[in-house]
Formats: structure tokens, sequence, C-alpha cells
């Protein structure tokens, strides 16, 4: 039996944060990718819900969480997930992180090590200067247009690889709620790959990569990083394991999410806290 997921917001001096939480036991936390939101782990919640505590929340300026005022970093982020855990009574928890909530995950465990169990970092990478460039100019082009067209420009975006029009419309949905404000959470991953591996070199929590297959051939195919860019944090993060998920997309926390839970859970369960997975 799926357990309920609940809702609800946390107050910060920058806005209000959305959280989803269910299940009970050992928690986990789950942080999503740009332009998405706790959405992102709709399909992961209930199986993680069976054996654990799961939140998941919206980062400020995405989902249904405030825009906060200023420019946020990924540091800012990562206070945010100390405030939501210091709220739940939560003193140490494992994160599993997505794009820039592997960034956020990551800094949590290099700033907060003392509140992070365990990580698992998903498709994580480290920009060149020509990736940076082409994601700015990506989001410099993400406007409110009056015609309209726009809309369907996003409908368009992932179709592709997307597949089915419901978890599309949900991606849709997710993006223009971002639309007319700055883009927060895109711009502060950029200005962290500044320090990216420095701070990796600070995470001694017992860490899992995974990598979508398929996740790195679209941004390669972008212009975003190459095939091999990943391959930084097992030298950033010596005591790392990483995982090629065969096939997984952008999308693959909704995709597969019985493939990634199953990884995930072993990774959790199979070694003791403190020690390194090998």
């Amino acid at each position: 039996m799926n357990k309920p997921i609940k809702r609800a917001f946390l107050d910060t001096e920058d806005g209000q944060i959305l959280y989803r939480i269910a299940g009970e036991g050992e928690p986990l936390l789950l942080l999503h990718q740009n332009f998405r939101s706790g959405d992102e782990f709709r399909e992961l919640i209930p199986i993680f819900a069976q054996k654990r505590l799961v939140i998941a929340m919206d980062f400020l300026g995405l989902g249904d969480s405030d825009k906060p005022p200023r420019m946020y970093s990924i540091e800012d982020y990562a206070k945010t997930v100390i405030l939501l855990l210091d709220e739940l009574g939560i003193k140490t928890t494992s994160i599993l992180g997505n794009h820039t909530g592997a960034c956020v995950a990551a800094e949590v465990a290099a700033a907060y090590s003392q509140r992070v169990e365990k990580i698992i970092l998903c498709n994580i990478d480290d920009f060149n200067e020509e990736g940076k460039a082409a994601l700015s100019n990506k989001f410099e082009n993400l406007k409110i247009q009056a015609d309209g067209s726009y809309l369907m420009q996003r409908w368009s975006a992932r179709a592709s690889y997307i597949g089915s029009a419901e978890l599309n419309h949900r991606w849709v949905l997710d993006d223009l709620k971002g639309f007319g404000y700055p883009w927060y959470a895109p711009l502060a991953v950029i200005d962290y790959c500044k320090r990216m591996e420095a701070r990796f070199r600070l995470i001694k929590s017992p860490t899992l990569i995974l990598s979508g297959t398929e996740d790195v051939k679209q941004l390669e195919r972008l212009g975003f990083a190459n095939a091999d860019n990943r391959e930084f944090i097992l030298t950033a993060i010596s005591h790392a394991k990483m995982i090629d998920i065969e096939g997984g997309t952008i999308c693959m926390m909704n995709q597969i999410p019985e493939e990634i839970s199953k990884v995930v859970i072993e990774f959790l369960e199979k070694n003791p806290v403190n020690t390194i997975y090998k």
C-alpha cells in the first residue's frame, strides 16, 4: 500500500519553500534538476516511502516555491536544505540529487558533512566555457512571447526523448512557472562550476554517481558538455563509485523509477554509515 504524500511549506526569509513528504524511518531527501520540481520524483517517492521517510523540496525560484528576492548560489540552496532539515527535526539524512539537485547535494555534503550520511549524485557535469556559454544563451531565449509561440516551443523541446505526452505536459508546466523570472538555478550551476571540483574534494560521505547514458548524449548534442565530462567526479571524490544507467535520459527519474530505486536502495542499505562504497 502506497504511503500518502503530503505537502507543506517552509517559511524562510527569502520566501516559502514547498516540500513533499511521505513514509517513515531513515530519511532520504530528493533534490530535483533545473526547470523541474519535486514532481520529478512522483514515481520514486512511493517506492522509497515503503522503507524510508522521503522528502522532496522545490528549490526557490522553481516549482511551487516562491521566487527569491535575489540571485541564488548553490551554497544558498544548500543552506535552504539545512533549514528544511532543521524544520523537520532531522539531524542526518541521505540525499539524492539530479543535475542541479546533485550540485546542491554535493555542496551540502561538503559544507555540512555532519548532517549527511550518504549521497547519490545523478547526471552531474562540470561545464567547460563553451558549455557555459551555450547554457547561458539558451536561458536568455526562454522568454514570454506575445503570440504564445513559446508554449509550443517548450512542448517540442523535449518531445522527441520524453515520449509520453503526459510526462511532457508535467515538464512544460514546471517550465512555465519560471518564465518571466531570472533563471536562478541554471545560473547558480554555471557559477558553481568555478569551484565545483575543489568543493567535491571535501566530500567524505559514501558517494554513488549515477550517469544516464542518453542524458550525456543529449547534453553533447546541445553543446553543453562532452561525453566523458563526468569522469572528473571520480578524481575529485576518489572513494565514489560510478554506475552508468543504460538508456537513462534527462527524464530517467520518471521513466525508469524501478531501476533507479533498486540501485539506490542497494547502495543505502548495503554499507554501514561512514564506510566507503566499493
